[in-house]
C-alpha cells in the first residue's frame, strides 16, 4: 500500500490551481442539482457514484500527474460530494448544522490518521499509493463538509446565496493573508483555504442557477453547469500544454 510512485500525483499550487478548484466546486453544485431535479434522484446519485469510481480508477492507474485525469476526479468528487451532503439533509432529514459537524469530524479523523501514518499532510508529498488514498479521502470529505456548510449559511442562518458567497470570499482570503503576510504554516493554511473553496463556489453556482423565488438569478442549473464545464475544460487543456502546474519533485 505504500508503494512509491515515480512522481507525485497532484499539481503544484498556483493561481491556475485555485481558479480551476473554485470553478469545479461551482460546477459540481450546479450539475448535481440539475441531475437530481431532472431525473430520478436515486438514479442521479447512482450515476454520480459510478462516475466517481471510474474517475478514481483512471487517476490511480496513472503513474504521474496528468491534468485531465486529476481534474476529472476532482470534478466527479464535486458532483458526488454535493449529492452525499444533500442526501443527509433532503433524504434523511438531518439538519445542515448536524451534517456540517458530522463531515467536520470525519475530516478531522482522516487528518489524524493520515498524519499518524505519514507524519505529513503536505500535498507536495503525494508519492505513494497510501498517501494518494489519504489525499482523495480528504478531498471527498472537504467537498461534503463545504456543501453542508454553504447550505447551512444560506438556509439555516438565512444569509442567502449571494451573501454566503461574499462571506466565503472573505474567509478564503484569511488563510492567504496569514500565510503570505504572517508566514503561518503552509500546510494548515492550504487545507483551510481548500475547504473554503467548496462553499464559495457552490454559493455562487446556486445564486446564478436557482429560480428568483429561491434567491437566485435563474440562469438555470443546466446552463450554469454547462458553462462551467466548458471553462474548466479549456483551462485544463491549457495546463496540459503549458505545463505550468507541476514542478520538480520536492517536499515542504
Amino acid at each position: 500500500m505504500s508503494t512509491v510512485r515515480s512522481a507525485k500525483k497532484v499539481p503544484d499550487l498556483s493561481i491556475h490551481f485555485w481558479i480551476i478548484k473554485i470553478l469545479s466546486t461551482a460546477m459540481g453544485e450546479a450539475l448535481s442539482d440539475f441531475l437530481v431535479h431532472t431525473i430520478d434522484p436515486v438514479i442521479a446519485v447512482g450515476l454520480g457514484a459510478v462516475g466517481l469510481v471510474i474517475a478514481l480508477v483512471i487517476q490511480f492507474s496513472s503513474k504521474t500527474y496528468q491534468p485531465w485525469k486529476y481534474w476529472l476526479t476532482v470534478s466527479m468528487v464535486a458532483v458526488f460530494g454535493t449529492m452525499a451532503a444533500d442526501v443527509l439533509h433532503i433524504g434523511l432529514g438531518i439538519p445542515y448544522i448536524v451534517s456540517t459537524l458530522f463531515f467536520g469530524l470525519a475530516l478531522a479523523g482522516i487528518f489524524i490518521v493520515w498524519y499518524k501514518k505519514e507524519k505529513t499532510l503536505s500535498i507536495h508529498s503525494i508519492y505513494t499509493v497510501r498517501r494518494e488514498v489519504f489525499y482523495w479521502l480528504t478531498v471527498m470529505a472537504t467537498f461534503a463538509l463545504g456543501t453542508a456548510t454553504g447550505d447551512m449559511t444560506a438556509y439555516t442562518l438565512g444569509l442567502g446565496y449571494l451573501a454566503s458567497g461574499l462571506l466565503f470570499i472573505l474567509l478564503f482570503a484569511v488563510p492567504a493573508v496569514l500565510y503570505f503576510v504572517f508566514k503561518l504554516n503552509e500546510v494548515v493554511m492550504f487545507w483551510i483555504a481548500y475547504i473554503l473553496t467548496r462553499p464559495l463556489g457552490a454559493s455562487f453556482a446556486d445564486w446564478f442557477g436557482v429560480p428568483r423565488e429561491l434567491g437566485g438569478l435563474d440562469f438555470g442549473r443546466g446552463w450554469v453547469s454547462l458553462s462551467l464545464i466548458v471553462v474548466i475544460v479549456a483551462l485544463v487543456i491549457y495546463a496540459s500544454f503549458a505545463k505550468n502546474d507541476i514542478k520538480q519533485p520536492g517536499t515542504t
